[in-house]
């Protein structure tokens, strides 16, 4: 494991127990320039988790929670009209000024809202009035929603879906890290004692290393004819997009620098395939009569493609 990245697992995992593997994914899906769906119940540490890593990565934050009433402005910001100077000045939103935005509950907010979250993360920038404003860089976006209670909320559509680089369920703790997670929360929050142990300018030299990790042709013949065996699976009614294909090969090369490695591995493909790509394909009507899940689908073709040079992992 590359050592920077192990001081920031360690530092977060102080406060998110028992979930070294969820953090590792999401912070190497944030080194390569990818944003994050959290798709699971409440209470298990979600927001926690968003906060514990802007402060060791030293990042600003912002969190919005989302509800049916919050608008497109409050993401992008608005032009008011000042009487004395005759002139509109613009008002950032939530999403302008920050490096890191938690988007709870996703799903609770309108279309409108959603989309408008959705250039932000995918252009880097909003635009108000005609006019854009840039993010700060590294622009992240951790969204939450929860898969229960699902009254009154808007899923999301499938083209803003794809804008995630992975989508991951944290799931409940083993029965240790329950109790030591009650333990360290007697008397304070531990999210208090969280130390910086990386900078905004150390991320992104790393976001930009991990553009330079070398793969193979071997290795991008094997994605692409992953994503091409997923189009004509019997299973599969939509397979694998080459956006898809495109954040698979990025997700790759960043597990890779998170190793400790300066080159692509088959196992790199086969350990990111399922979370970056079980929440951009749909399920046919024979699949879903038979109940078989996304990630069943996606295993079944990860077992019908040759892995490039014979080798498995």
């Amino acid at each position: 494991m590359h050592n920077n990245i192990s001081k920031i697992l360690d530092e977060v995992e102080k406060v998110v127990i028992g979930k070294r593997e969820v953090i590792v994914k999401i912070l190497t899906a944030i080194l390569a320039h990818g944003h994050i769906l959290l798709d699971d119940v409440p209470g298990i540490g979600k927001t926690t988790l968003a906060v514990a890593l802007s402060r060791t990565l030293g990042l600003t934050f912002g969190r919005v929670q989302f509800t049916p009433d919050v608008l497109p402005s409050d993401i992008t910001g608005f032009s008011i009209y000042s009487k004395s100077s005759d002139s509109f000045t613009y008002k950032p939103g939530i999403a302008v000024g920050v490096h890191l935005l938690l988007g709870d509950e996703i799903n609770r907010t309108s279309s409108k809202t959603q989309s408008a979250l959705l250039e932000a993360m995918e252009e880097g920038q909003v635009t108000v009035d005609g006019e854009s404003h840039p993010l700060k860089k590294p622009f992240i976006v951790i969204a939450t929603q929860n898969n229960v209670g699902t009254a009154g909320t808007q899923l999301l559509p499938y083209a803003q879906l794809d804008r995630f680089l992975i989508k991951l369920g944290m799931g409940y703790p083993s029965r240790q890290s329950e109790m030591d997670i009650i333990s360290g929360r007697q008397t304070a929050n531990p999210v208090d004692a969280i130390t910086c142990v990386a900078t905004v300018e150390n991320l992104v030299r790393m976001q930009h290393e991990v553009l330079h990790i070398t793969v193979k042709d071997s290795i991008v013949d094997y994605i692409a004819r992953l994503a091409e065996a997923s189009r004509s699976h019997p299973w599969l009614e939509l397979g694998i997009s080459p956006r898809g294909s495109l954040f698979v090969n990025k997700m790759a090369k960043a597990r890779a620098y998170a190793t400790g490695r300066d080159y692509v591995i088959p196992e790199d493909v086969l350990h990111v395939f399922l979370d970056v790509c079980a929440h951009r394909i749909i399920l046919s009507q024979a699949a879903r009569e038979k109940k078989i899940t996304a990630e069943r689908a996606l295993c079944d073709l990860l077992d019908e493609v040759r892995v490039p040079d014979g080798l498995k992992c």
